[in-house]
Order: C-alpha cells, then sequence, then structure tokens
C-alpha cells in the first residue's frame, strides 16, 4: 500500500502546470481508487485467510506440554535450527478475554517477555510486551512475537507465532539450550489496553520446559525388541501440591542380560498436567531381596533399603519426548551381577489440591535380547557428596566446582576414548546454574551440558546435540552457581534436600570400570580456614574434635572477610580426588591433595546471533477478529 501511494503522487492529476507530461497511460481519479480499494481487498483477504487457514498438522509441533493444571492451555512448539527460532502452536481450550504468555529468568512475571491476546469484550488484539520490575505491561517497541495465525476449533481457539532465539532486543528473553521457564496468565475480565492488565490479579501460573529440543536422528529399532511397562497401579494421587511417590517392581527370575534402547513415558490419560517427572532406578546388586512397596517416598513406612535403590535406568520430564540409546549402544539390565529390583519414582504437582485422582503411570521400558556392541555407561561427575563443600548463607551466586582430573582419566579411560551422548544435571534447591566443559592440555574444549537456567524442579536426561569425545588425559569441569538469599545459615553438602550437590550424569558408551569421578577441598585446607576465621574473628569458631564440620559452618559469622576467604580457599587450594569404581573403590594411586587443574584458555562466550532486520514494525497490537467474547 505504501509502494501505492507513492505511485500515487506523481498520477496526473497531481501534477502541477510546469511538469512535463508523463508519458505513462492517464487513469481517472475513478479508476485509481478502484485500484486502490481492490488492493485493500486483496490484502484483507490474504490477511483474513492467514489468520483463518487450518492449523499445521501435528507433526509439525512435535513437542507438547499442558501449561496450567487443569489443561486449559496447551502448548506445542517445533525448533527450526537453521532459521534459528521456534514455531508455537497455543491451544486455549476456554477463551475468555484473553492470555498472556511469555519466559523471564525463572518464572518470574516481573522483567518478562510477553506475547499477550487481550478484548475488551468486542475488539481483540495480539501484541508483544515487557514487563518492567513492578510488573506494570508495556508495548514492545520491537515487535518479536510474530502473530502466524489464529482460529477457532471445536476443541478451542488455536494460536501460532514464531520466536527467533535471539532478537538483540534488550527487553526480550534469549532463548538458549537448557531449562526455560515459561509463564501464562488469563484474562477472565475484558480490558480496554494492554496497560490496563493487572498481573497481580490475574490467574497464572509457570511450567519449565526444555525449547531446543536436539535434532538427532532416531535409530532404527531391532525386530526382536521387547517393551515393559514400570508403573504405579491405581494410585491414589493425595491431595496436597507435592508428592513424590515410590513403587517396587520386579524382573523375572533368571531375567538374563538385555540392553535398554528406548523409553517413553506411560501417563494415565487427564492426569498429563500433574505427572510432572518421573525416574526409574535399579537397586543394588548386593541385597538378595527387597521389600515390596508402593507409597509416599517421605512416609516412615517406607523400608530403609529402598535408599540402595539410586542406579538410574531412566528419567522423564514433562515435555520431553521418547529418550533413544545411539544405534551402537544400549543400557545392560538384567543377567549375573545385576539386582532383579527397580524403584519407580512418580513426581505429582497437584497446585490445584485435587482429590480422588487416580493414576497408574510410569515408564515403558524397550529393551532387546540382541545386544548392540556396547554396552553404554553412567559416571558421575562434579562434587563428593560432603559437607568440607558449603555455601554461606545470603549468596546470590555462590559457586562451587567439582573436578575429574587428567590423571584420573588417564589411568581409567580406555586409549580409544569414551564418547557421552547425554546427561543429567542435579543439584538440591538452591542450585541455579550448571555447566561441564571438558578441558584439554588446559584449554577449554567444549561445553558437554550447560544449563543457565537450571531448576532442581526440572531434572531430565537430555540428549546432547553432538556427541562428545572424552580421551585419557582429558578433564571434565562441572560448575554449580546456588542462590542461598532466603536462608539464614550456611548450607553444606550431603544427601538432604536443605543440603547440596553438584552432579552431572553423563551416559556414554563404551561402558567402563569408571561410575564416579568427583572432588572436594581437601580437608587439612578447610581445617586451616576455620583456623583463620578463629584469630581474625571475636566470636569463636569451635574446633573440638566433637564438633562436625556443618557445626563449625553454622558457627561462622558471615562477615565479607569470611565469605571472600571461602571463595578464596575453593579458588586455589588442593583437592581430594575420588576416582572410584563402581565398586566404590578408587583406581589405585595417591589422590589427597592433588592440584586444581591449570586452565589456560577459556572458551569465548557465545554471541548472540542478531536475525536480520525485516523491516520497521510499527509498536502497535496486532487486530484479530475473534467475535464477542464472553462474559461469565
Amino acid at each position: 500500500m505504501g509502494e501505492a501511494r507513492r505511485r500515487g503522487a506523481v498520477l496526473p492529476s497531481m501534477q502541477t502546470s510546469g511538469s512535463k507530461p508523463c508519458p505513462c497511460p492517464s487513469f481517472k481519479l475513478r479508476e485509481v481508487a478502484s485500484m486502490y480499494f481492490t488492493m485493500i481487498a486483496v490484502f484483507l483477504v490474504i490477511l483474513v485467510v492467514a489468520l483463518q487457514g487450518s492449523v499445521p498438522h501435528r507433526s509439525d509441533f512435535p513437542y507438547k506440554v499442558p501449561l496450567d493444571p487443569q489443561g486449559l492451555l496447551e502448548l506445542s512448539w517445533n525448533v527450526s535450527y537453521p532459521e534459528q527460532a521456534v514455531h508455537f502452536q497455543l491451544l486455549v481450550k476456554d477463551l475468555q478475554f484473553g492470555l498472556l504468555f511469555g519466559m523471564s529468568d525463572r518464572g518470574e512475571f516481573e522483567n518478562a517477555d510477553l506475547a499477550v491476546l487481550w478484548s475488551d469484550g468486542h475488539n481483540s488484539y495480539f501484541g508483544d510486551a515487557w514487563s518492567d520490575a513492578k510488573g506494570q505491561l508495556h508495548m514492545d517497541s520491537q515487535q518479536d512475537y510474530q502473530l502466524l495465525g489464529a482460529r477457532r476449533a471445536p476443541e478451542g481457539l488455536y494460536l501460532l507465532f514464531r520466536r527467533a532465539f535471539s532478537t538483540c532486543d534488550p527487553k526480550d528473553y534469549l532463548i538458549e539450550d537448557g531449562t526455560v521457564h515459561l509463564i501464562y496468565g488469563i484474562l477472565e475480565k475484558p480490558v480496554h489496553s494492554l496497560q490496563a492488565i493487572n498481573i497481580s490479579a490475574i490467574h497464572r501460573g509457570l511450567q519449565r520446559v526444555q525449547l531446543l529440543k536436539p535434532n538427532i536422528t532416531i535409530p532404527e529399532l531391532p525386530s526382536d525388541m521387547k517393551t515393559m511397562e514400570i508403573t504405579a497401579p491405581d494410585v491414589v494421587i493425595p491431595s496436597q501440591e507435592t508428592t513424590y511417590w515410590c513403587y517396587m517392581a520386579e524382573l523375572p527370575d533368571g531375567f538374563p542380560k538385555h540392553h535398554i534402547i528406548m523409553y517413553e513415558p506411560v501417563i494415565t490419560a487427564g492426569n498429563e498436567a500433574l505427572v510432572h517427572h518421573m525416574e526409574v532406578f535399579q537397586c543394588a546388586a548386593e541385597f538378595d531381596s527387597f521389600p515390596h512397596y508402593n507409597g509416599p517416598c517421605d512416609s516412615k513406612m517406607k523400608p530403609d533399603q529402598l535408599n540402595y535403590c539410586r542406579h538410574v535406568l531412566a528419567a522423564w520430564a514433562m515435555g520431553a519426548q521418547a529418550f533413544y540409546y545411539p544405534e551402537e549402544a544400549g543400557l545392560a539390565f538384567g543377567g549375573p551381577g545385576s539386582s532383579r529390583y527397580l524403584r519407580l519414582e512418580i513426581h505429582y504437582h497437584n497446585p490445584l489440591v485435587f482429590k480422588g485422582r487416580r493414576d497408574s503411570s510410569g515408564i515403558r521400558l524397550y529393551y532387546t535380547a540382541t545386544l548392540r556392541r556396547y554396552d553404554a555407561g553412567i559416571m558421575e561427575l562434579g562434587l563428593v557428596y560432603t559437607p568440607v563443600m558449603a555455601i554461606p548463607p545470603g549468596e546470590d551466586a555462590f559457586i562451587l566446582t567439582g573436578y575429574c582430573t587428567d590423571k584420573c582419566t588417564q589411568l581409567a579411560l580406555p586409549a580409544a576414548g569414551i564418547r557421552i551422548f547425554a546427561s543429567q544435571l542435579h543439584t538440591h534447591l538452591a542450585g541455579r546454574k550448571v555447566v561441564t566443559v571438558l578441558s584439554r592440555d588446559g584449554r577449554e574444549r567444549q561445553v558437554v551440558n550447560a544449563d543457565g537456567h537450571y531448576s532442581p524442579h526440572f531434572q531430565e536426561i537430555r540428549m546432547l546435540k553432538e556427541v562428545v569425545a572424552v580421551f585419557p588425559g582429558d578433564e571434565l569441569i562441572t560448575t554449580c552457581t546456588y542462590n542461598t538469599e532466603d536462608r539464614p545459615r550456611a548450607t553444606v553438602g550431603g544427601f538432604g534436600i536443605l543440603e547440596e550437590m553438584c552432579v552431572n550424569y553423563v551416559h556414554y558408551y563404551p561402558q567402563t570400570q569408571l561410575e564416579l569421578c568427583k572432588s572436594a577441598v581437601d580437608p587439612g585446607y578447610l581445617h586451616r580456614y576455620f583456623n583463620l576465621v578463629n584469630r581474625f574473628n571475636d566470636e569463636e569458631v569451635c574446633m573440638c574434635p566433637q564438633v562436625s564440620i556443618p557445626q563449625q559452618f553454622f558457627s561462622i559469622p558471615w562477615n565479607t572477610f569470611n565469605r571472600d576467604v571461602l571463595k578464596s580457599l575453593y579458588g586455589f587450594a588442593p583437592i581430594s580426588m575420588h576416582c572410584n569404581k563402581s565398586s566404590a573403590i578408587r583406581f589405585p594411586g595417591e589422590w589427597e591433595k592433588q592440584p586444581l587443574p591449570t586452565i589456560t584458555e577459556r572458551l569465548r562466550e557465545p554471541v548472540p546471533r542478531c536475525p536480520p532486520a525485516p523491516g520497521p514494525r510499527p509498536a502497535a497490537p496486532v487486530p484479530l477478529n475473534l467475535g464477542k467474547l464472553r462474559r461469565d
């Protein structure tokens, strides 16, 4: 239309008396008006077709997750790495007067990046917006949530829109690998403008997903493949927000060695929004039998012996698809030296406290008796579960690092190395970021796995975008960032939920004897730290033999000096290396007071790629013809 206007400026009827006659054919004003309105009509037809077109085939959006506990908002998406963009399909099953959808650092509605659909009851609008530190909404000057279509269907309203990974707009969220905190809000009353939306007064929530799924090739499955469902039978989901449910299962007696080559979730219909994540653990082989149990994992009735079921066979979280092993490897289970007993753990998230909901969800294992070339293995990287690694209270981003040193990999890995194809990051409640980096000859070579928006409430085994080769003499360095701003005393390492961990369970092949490659600060240097604190503080930290390390940390006055010295200690003090076999016995060698690895060259921070400017897009919402919306 702009081009038509520019042409209209030199039409004969607009020429001045001194102008030369135009050689173009002469048009009368009526013909010009007819052409203009014809173009307008064509444009509107195209717009209506775009907004009212058919919903793309389901296969176009392979990933799906319910946003709210009732399942009224269902998000599907796909990832285009060539375009560096995510395409979203949002199904609104019960549209009222609009909704908010977006992303933020940890699920907050302040400083969030939002796509907003709103209505005054007669007219509807869609726009790219952002919220400030007080939660006030503003129309974004750069409209990067691009509406592709809107369509009503019997099941609800479909909204289709697109968003680039990086927009180089300071008000926009950078979509990265790892966890993304999605937020949503439902408008139950008409609003006359974007600014009139009060986000503190609307029904809202968050959902965590891995948006940028790896684009992997699904291997061909063997003809003799069998399936086994590990499901908790007929559980009555407790009427409380959070429940961890444990169920013991048993392999058939004499079950020979097989390879697990794939697994997927089995979710009871209607409970898709309540089953948050699930894991299947194999129990320790040194026990001949385990008691049967079907109940809450934190119940006093749960047998203590179930704590020895920790070997992960499968892990799924909401939004994840089926997990496939590489075609040359499978995870062994069954046979000599393998326990017949399995523990299924299900996390139910029931914030609306539904009562009487029954569930028989679990995980379906796909396995074969035709063993693949390699057994897959699982190796623990990071920090040893020990209280010598601690985080002071009131920290917003305290860093701890665990090492798998060159000395350990040189001794324990085969000459041809291993191939890491998947990874599961793990901390407890204070964890905010986790990253594992491969270093070779003192130079950081590549990131194995990273999550800059990590949440302990969303843990899954993630297939890597590319297989990582690790050779003898390489180092694997795992760094965790913690936030303890809400804690009044120090947080120490350990198994308790209010204690901390820093772990990366890497899945690799071929399996080796190396099962654990982790570190902790040398205890002698920590003892010197406590001595130093005593010398420079009026309050004495008791270092009597009967006082535990946690108690010594709890008694420290956490002034700036004590915090900074502890950070420095963890950054230079030698480490105690745990280079362990599956039997929990260390490989032969000297592992105490080992020097920290020396890194001479760091990986460069990735620079966000800005999409090419599509031309000016006004900071104005897109009007939608959705008809008159309902009033309850």
